[in-house]
């Protein structure tokens, strides 16, 4: 992980009305030389991931490609409140938006987690510009189905303890393997968090069926799993590939499900061309 979070490639943060909300993303990159022949790309993260946590994948991929890491609604300095919608068929809807109000002509959804459920939803409804897809060990939980192995208090607990203040130590019992600084930056930002939105998503998690989505996606899709996590098992990639045949599929051996804070560089090799130039 890079010991700034703003360093190289960083351009600017911003906020944008889209789909009847304030969405706030940072971009990296822009789209001059060799990244104006490529397609943009769109980083959506997890579940308790505001945009900042992910500014060294934003630094990396800049390097490369014109990149949106955007804040999820309720999450970072996007829009939350007790009025929004914070289910899939919103969040999905909210990444097209964004899309089209940036206007983007065309680009790649990489989405992590939560993000990867997000991409699959969006993917559904086929919209103009979205050119391949990327799922980075998305929860395959949903009716009828084993559960997501993370608990729901590790969650709550650890945003109340951040909206009161917290240090990177306090951190360090919810996230025992990350580097100092990782957990500096997740008990600086975690507060933003909206809890009825990390309430809304995780039992999303177990009520939506992106499964039935798989088989509506028309553009080349890649599944990154995780070697540790138990996030997805063998069997789910072989009922994924079921689904969506033309899936391609990579595995990080030595990461858990934060994958790129467990392996940074497993994670860009991971991704091969598949954007359409390598990462590494």
């Amino acid at each position: 992980m890079t010991t700034s979070t703003f360093p190289g490639t960083f351009l600017y943060g911003a906020n944008v009305h889209a789909n009847g909300i304030r969405q706030h993303y940072l971009r990296y990159g822009g789209q001059d030389g060799a990244r104006a022949q490529r397609d943009a790309v769109i980083i959506v993260p997890g579940i308790t991931s505001p945009a900042v946590t992910w500014g060294f994948v934003g630094e990396q991929f800049g390097r490369h490609f014109d990149t949106y890491v955007l804040d999820v609604r309720g999450r970072g300095l996007s829009q939350a409140g007790a009025e929004l919608d914070y289910g899939l068929g919103a969040q999905a809807a909210d990444v097209i938006a964004l899309a089209e109000a940036l206007g983007l002509q065309r680009y790649a959804i990489v989405g992590h987690s939560m993000g990867a459920r997000i991409g699959i939803r969006a993917a559904r409804s086929k919209p103009a510009g979205l050119t391949r897809l990327v799922l980075v060990d998305p929860p395959v939980s949903g009716p009828g189905r084993r559960a997501y192995p993370a608990q729901l208090p590790w969650y709550i607990d650890s945003i109340r303890l951040a909206q009161q203040g917290i240090d990177a130590e306090g951190m360090r019992r919810f996230c025992p393997t990350w580097t100092e600084e990782q957990l500096r930056l997740r008990a600086q930002w975690l507060h933003t968090c909206d809890e009825r939105a990390i309430l809304a998503s995780f039992d999303g998690f177990h009520e939506d069926d992106i499964h039935a989505d798989l088989p509506r996606i028309d553009v080349p899709a890649l599944l990154m799993t995780a070697g540790r996590g138990d996030v997805i098992r063998e069997e789910d990639v072989q009922e994924m590939r079921k689904l969506l045949p033309a899936l391609l599929v990579a595995h990080v051996a030595n990461a858990g499900h934060m994958i790129p804070w467990d392996d940074e560089p497993g994670f860009y090799r991971a991704f091969g061309d598949f954007l359409g130039a390598a990462l590494t």
